[in-house]
């Protein structure tokens, strides 16, 4: 399986990028250069959507950690959404899905729904 990040437009600050595929060693680089493109471009608050995401290993887990450090950097956010089974597991046993307020079934990744 191949993997592809897609960004949509700012929703009120808000950049969502959309991951499909397997997060691995060979395809990482995708998302982190994505990340990297759109912090230049100014963007601090990235909601990444995880629902079409079959696979991530450790090297996906460190593009997500790098990513939330860049924006954080900031005053800015990355938060995940839509993870399930594998992808899921993974956010859990790493611990991930609490720090990066993992959320299957919100589109609002702000705590409390607040900005």
């Amino acid at each position: 399986m191949t993997f592809s990040v897609t960004s949509a437009q700012p929703d009120r600050g808000v950049t969502r990028l959309r991951l499909a595929g397997e997060l691995d060693l060979s395809t990482a680089g995708e998302l982190t250069a994505e990340i990297d493109r759109l912090v230049a471009d100014g963007r601090r608050e990235l909601l990444l959507d995880l629902t079409d995401l079959t696979f991530c290993d450790s090297t996906g887990i460190a593009a997500f950690v790098r990513g939330d450090n860049l924006v954080a950097a900031d005053g800015g956010w990355l938060r995940l959404t839509g993870a399930t089974g594998r992808v899921a597991r993974v956010l859990q046993v790493t611990g991930l899905a609490e720090v990066l307020r993992h959320d299957c079934a919100s589109a609002d990744p702000t705590p409390s729904g607040s900005s």
